[in-house]
């Protein structure tokens, strides 16, 4: 099964001006599609039982693969996995509401405390990375992952676990035209552009 790059379902200039148009062009037309590239590449050099796994399934099953495929499906798979996440989760004009802002609430205190501490993991990523809320044992969390390591990896793999509902990249090649070494106003922003339609639906589908 050979992995395509998705369709981002809004205009490049969508976001804007929180995201500038010529940044998410960039991001997901050539950085986006060299790891579905390379991550096409990677799954041709795997056994055959794992050639027609899912992005997700094959990274949550990392640990599986020969020795000589682990880093090229992590990085790779995972990159593909974890962009195709991200581009899902961003959209203008959306609320947060519901049983979602009610599990926040209940689990960092207040929205304004989840934001301080997301905005944290964010910022003190080291180098390339990402932050993730993520529901684990029932519970919301904040983890951070770097390189294109995702909490379906594993605590063993990733340093963190559970089911991911929410995600912002924080590679320099998703802010550096726009913000450059910025980092945290480019997370600022991503307040204004959270899809929280497809998180509330993330977080339904894992508390079912």
């Amino acid at each position: 099964m050979a992995f395509t790059l998705p369709e981002l379902g809004f205009a490049y200039d969508a976001l804007e001006p929180h995201y500038d148009a010529q940044t998410v062009e960039i991001h997901h037309s050539k950085h986006h599609q060299t790891y579905v590239n390379n991550a096409n590449a990677a799954v041709e050099a795997l056994p055959a039982e794992f050639q027609n796994l899912s992005a997700e399934e094959l990274i949550s099953r990392v640990s599986e693969l020969p020795a000589a495929n682990q880093m090229p499906v992590r990085n790779n798979v995972g990159g593909h996995a974890n962009h195709s996440f991200f581009w899902a989760n961003l959209k203008l004009g959306t609320t947060l509401s519901g049983s979602l802002k009610v599990a926040i609430e209940r689990d960092f205190g207040s929205v304004e405390a989840f934001k301080e501490q997301f905005e944290k993991a964010a910022a003190t990523r080291f180098g390339s990375g990402w932050a993730w809320l993520v529901v684990n044992n029932g519970k919301l969390e904040i983890v951070s992952t770097p390189n294109q390591d995702s909490p379906l990896m594993g605590k063993a793999i990733a340093g963190c676990e559970g089911a991911p509902i929410m995600v912002l990249d924080v590679w320099e090649h998703a802010y550096y035209l726009k913000f450059q070494n910025r980092r945290p106003d480019y997370i600022k922003e991503f307040w204004n552009v959270v899809n929280w339609d497809k998180v509330q639906e993330r977080f339904d589908a894992v508390s079912a």
